[in-house]
């Protein structure tokens, strides 16, 4: 494995974890992007990219999606108030059902082999790019 010295510290940082951060944080920026530009969810491009780019498994790119939801959905939110383009009421209906709906497919995920879970995604993909190019 090859290693090299940060300039700043003391300790060994290894190049495959430097590289990994690096490309995650490029993969986030991408997806940041397209959601704050298409209103998209940004597991969109996060699940194929951790899965595809980053080597995750479909159970941890579900999982490290999810954990990304907050940040990039509150930093558009503070453009997106800002110039009165949210409607409340509807975003506190989808706040109540999204929050509902992830806690059950949280507690169910693990139940669903791998293959099916990323078959399933693809699915939803693809309906939703015909849906939207219709």
């Amino acid at each position: 494995m090859t290693r090299t010295r940060c300039a700043f510290a003391p300790v060994v940082v290894y190049v495959p974890l430097m590289r990994a951060y690096v490309e995650g944080a490029a993969l986030g920026a991408v997806a940041g992007f397209l959601a704050g530009l298409f209103g998209i969810g940004g597991g969109v491009i996060i699940v194929p990219g951790l899965v595809l780019w980053l080597r995750l498994t479909q159970y941890e790119a579900s999982g490290t999606a999810v954990a990304t939801i907050v940040a990039s959905s509150a930093a558009a939110l503070v453009l997106f108030a800002a110039d009165g383009k949210v409607d409340w009421f509807a975003a506190f209906a989808l706040f109540v059902g999204s929050g509902a709906g992830a806690w059950i497919g949280g507690r169910l995920i693990e139940r669903i082999p791998e293959h099916v879970l990323a078959g399933g995604f693809a699915l939803v993909l693809l309906i939703a790019g015909v849906r939207l190019w219709l």
